[in-house]
């Protein structure tokens, strides 16, 4: 009997990416908990599956996966009956390479906030000057978004594929910084996106957020 992938995982975090495009393959996986700045992602145990020390790692088929990216592309090309990627042939096969690479753009400004945000406990440390650039930043990659999704339900014309996968993360965590007032296929993609049963069985997966301790992080002027 084949054993069920193990996905090393933070919830709520660039892992849920892969969690959910294996709930949209049928996948069941075993989940390795961990936190954010947890000891036990430095061991050299750890780092044999994923070399910076971060999640997501994928173990599956006898390999040792890291990169969500990686792993989205991985599990698309070797379970291609999905339809989660366009082959090399199909017209959507470089939007769907762009995307890809565009929602890692996107989530290093997310990561930044987060860091400024999150990790700097102490307020003092933290730049409000670098806060709105990179908040003003995120909200420009929000633009290609909004004007795509005003054409079509999902990334690509072809439907859903594993490049909206890798914005599920990004468009969970973006409204705590930028407000999305003033994108309305955004805000109507994520209904679609976050109603699948797949997106459904992946929170249920997840549970609550517990990452976040504000609705939205802005910073006060004085």
């Amino acid at each position: 009997m084949t054993a069920k992938p193990i996905l090393h995982h933070v919830p709520h975090s660039r892992s849920f990416r892969v969690l959910l495009t294996l709930c949209e393959m049928g996948i069941p996986c075993e989940r390795e908990i961990y936190r954010i700045g947890d000891k036990t992602m430095r061991t050299p145990d750890y780092l044999e599956r994923s070399p910076a020390g971060r999640v997501p790692a994928l173990e599956i088929d006898g390999q040792k996966l890291f990169e969500s990216s990686a792993i989205l592309q991985y599990l698309c090309e070797t379970r291609p009956q999905h339809g989660l990627a366009p082959d090399i042939t199909h017209p959507d096969r470089a939007a769907y390479l762009m995307w890809l690479s565009f929602a890692e753009t996107q989530a290093s400004l997310i990561e930044n906030l987060n860091l400024q945000w999150i990790f700097l406990r102490d307020p003092a440390m933290r730049s409000d000057v670098v806060v709105k650039l990179l908040a003003a930043r995120l909200a420009k990659t929000l633009d290609p978004l909004e004007e795509t999704l005003g054409r079509q339900d999902y990334l690509l014309p072809s439907g859903y594929s594993a490049a909206d996968s890798m914005f599920s993360f990004n468009l969970f965590a973006a409204p705590f910084f930028v407000r999305l007032e003033g994108y309305p296929n955004i805000r109507a993609y994520w209904q679609r996106l976050s109603g699948r049963p797949a997106f459904q069985e992946a929170l249920q997966i997840e549970g609550p957020q517990t990452f976040y301790a504000q609705d939205f992080y802005e910073v006060q002027d004085d």
